[in-house]
């Protein structure tokens, strides 16, 4: 990877009065021109000499690492140029076709190619490599003083534990002993990945982590079926399908929430999930952890209505943030308007930089806080966030402001009366909600 222009020093000076934002993601293209002075050095390793100069573990993590390849390589630049135009090409017509702009010839096109399995292969690939430099761009959106943590974070496979020969002469209960130990172990391994992750940005004092990431129990149940045959040499009915697919989605649940509690002094900011799913009733992951140190983000249009195809949750998701047609940054120097959770959650990352940039001395349960007491509250979120509301950077920040001289509750409790809600544009067009496909979330499930 070519070293960037600026060197170790500048950087770790830059970095002295600034939020560090963790990407844990697909990958974030470190050389895109706008992301200049916006990226995370590591104060104590020498570039390409390969050595560990910190001795953390990590040889040569100068942006950061990546997790799921366990190297320093932030991201595969080798992809740049192996894309047709199609798939910039398919999100324009999107959000032309959601504003009522679009032609027929061009929605004959989309949905043409929504049938295509090559394009639908392309489109996999092309979305799991711009997603995470997509998510970093609208973490530092207009601020000047963030840093960019990268760490990749998403592997290549899975690999089922065990083989169908071990399980020929166990009887029932047997068998859901071997089923339930194997669930276990997969989860364990998947996690495990996420925890290194998580115990990377925390030690490297990253103040907030962005994880547009996340598992759904539709995936976790694809997964529990097959490792369901393997035992009982036999397919799952409804019920015992919907049972594995709960219990494994449990323990996921269970590790990632002993990982954060590992990681105290970070707060996480996870995407809610882009099925359009209550997580109070279908779980995913990690979003459904509950800690002080975690916020789970749903994605609206504007401050207009919430996204058709954005989870909520009254108890697991905690509030909402713009996350339709989000103009950011792509590998390569180029740009890119994608739909998602995924672009909802760093726009509620990029205020909780924000505020630790006002006031240095606030802990991630009282970014939190902020965060969640200071809302917009709207009629179309009741009953879909726990906060019935839609975040407000003008009024965090200045509660942030406030804190420096009275307690987080006072600042909020001012805050809420002294700045206004965020003036809704009203917008007249009749949108097709099937026209808007969002990037899905990148999985640790393949």
């Amino acid at each position: 990877m070519k070293k960037l222009v600026f060197g170790t020093l500048l950087a770790t000076s830059l970095m002295a009065n600034a939020a560090t934002i963790a990407i844990i993601d697909s990958g974030t293209d470190v050389e895109h021109v706008d992301f200049h002075n916006k990226i995370w050095m590591n104060p104590s390793e020498v570039a390409d000499n390969g050595r560990d100069d910190d001795g953390n573990g990590y040889p040569d993590d100068v942006y950061g690492w990546n997790v799921a390849e366990q190297n320093n390589l932030v991201i595969d630049r080798s992809y740049l140029g192996t894309f047709s135009k199609d798939p910039h090409k398919f999100f324009d017509i999107q959000g032309k076709s959601f504003l009522g702009q679009a032609t027929e010839e061009e929605i004959a096109w989309v949905k043409e190619k929504r049938a295509d399995p090559e394009f639908i292969k392309e489109m996999g690939k092309f979305g799991n490599f711009v997603h995470g430099t997509h998510v970093a761009g609208i973490t530092v959106n207009g601020v000047s003083d963030a840093k960019i943590l990268t760490v990749k974070l998403i592997p290549t496979e899975v690999k089922l534990p065990g083989s169908k020969a071990s399980y020929k002469n166990l009887d029932a209960g047997g068998r859901e002993k071997i089923l339930q130990k194997l669930l276990t172990e997969l989860a364990k391994v998947q996690m495990t990945l996420m925890d290194e992750a998580f115990n990377y940005v925390h030690d490297n004092k990253a103040d907030i982590a962005n994880g547009s990431f996340g598992t759904g129990t539709d995936q976790v149940r694809r997964l529990t079926d097959v490792v369901y045959r393997v035992v009982y040499f036999k397919k799952p009915t409804e019920e015992q399908s919907v049972a594995a697919a709960k219990f494994m989605m449990n323990k996921l649940i269970d590790f990632g929430t002993e990982a954060i509690k590992n990681n105290p002094n970070t707060l996480f900011v996870f995407a809610a999930g882009n099925s359009g799913l209550n997580n109070d009733e279908i779980p995913t992951s990690p979003t459904n952890i509950q800690a002080d140190n975690v916020i789970s983000v749903a994605a609206t249009y504007k401050y207009n209505f919430i996204a058709p195809f954005s989870n909520y949750g009254q108890k697991m998701v905690d509030v909402a943030a713009p996350g339709m047609l989000i103009h950011s940054q792509i590998p390569g120097n180029e740009y890119l308007k994608v739909s998602g959770t995924s672009q909802a959650s760093p726009y509620v990352a990029r205020i909780a930089g924000q505020i630790k940039d006002s006031n240095k001395n606030l802990s991630p349960k009282e970014i939190k806080a902020i965060i969640l007491g200071t809302v917009d509250k709207k009629a179309f979120l009741k009953a879909k966030v726990k906060t019935n509301g839609i975040v407000n950077l003008n009024r965090a920040v200045h509660a942030a402001k406030l804190s420096l001289t009275m307690n987080v509750q006072d600042a909020i409790q001012s805050s809420n009366v002294n700045v206004a809600d965020v003036l809704v544009e009203e917008e007249k067009f009749n949108f097709n909600p099937s026209l808007i496909t969002p990037i899905p979330l990148p999985s640790l499930f393949k």
